[in-house]
């Protein structure tokens, strides 16, 4: 990964179980709005963010959509600091809506889909012999959503 980026997706598809499996996640470098405690702090303290940033290359936001104003401090670490950033949210369109910064190019966008009937169906354990609609899927092989999205971040 050597570039900032928004990672959206509905709810439950798995942004936040995919950014905790990058290989330069830490927990002590990861913001989770979703805590109301957290999202407060943040809020009312931007600048906390930057403290966060000086101590490592990469921060993580989950829900940044809760907190649409940090994106200007994340704006500015990016210039200035070259730190780099994964953001996670819900709705790019929401984002867009309330006017926030979506960083103008300094970040990529990424979407993360949920499964398909088809790709859940063959992840669950079981025969590799599964039929759908009369025809056997075993050619197909098992799919492992994670490491095929993992790919794309690395």
């Amino acid at each position: 990964m050597s570039r900032s980026f928004f990672l959206f997706g509905a709810r439950s598809t798995g942004k936040s179980t995919l950014i905790r499996q990058l290989p330069a996640f830490d927990e002590r470098h990861y913001v989770d709005l979703l805590d109301d405690e957290v999202l407060n702090e943040y809020s009312r303290d931007p600048k906390k963010l930057e403290m966060l940033a000086s101590e490592s290359d990469w921060v993580f936001i989950d829900e940044v959509q809760k907190s649409t104003k940090l994106l200007n401090t994340v704006h500015k670490l990016i210039e200035k600091k070259k730190t780099k950033f994964a953001l996670t949210g819900s709705s790019a369109r929401k984002l867009k809506r309330g006017g926030a910064n979506l960083l103008g190019g300094r970040a990529n966008v990424f979407h993360l889909y949920p499964l398909t009937a088809r790709e859940a169906f063959l992840s669950l354990p079981g025969p590799q012999d599964r039929r759908v609609r009369g025809r056997s899927v075993s050619s197909l092989g098992r799919i492992s959503s994670q490491s095929f999205c993992l790919n794309r971040f690395q």
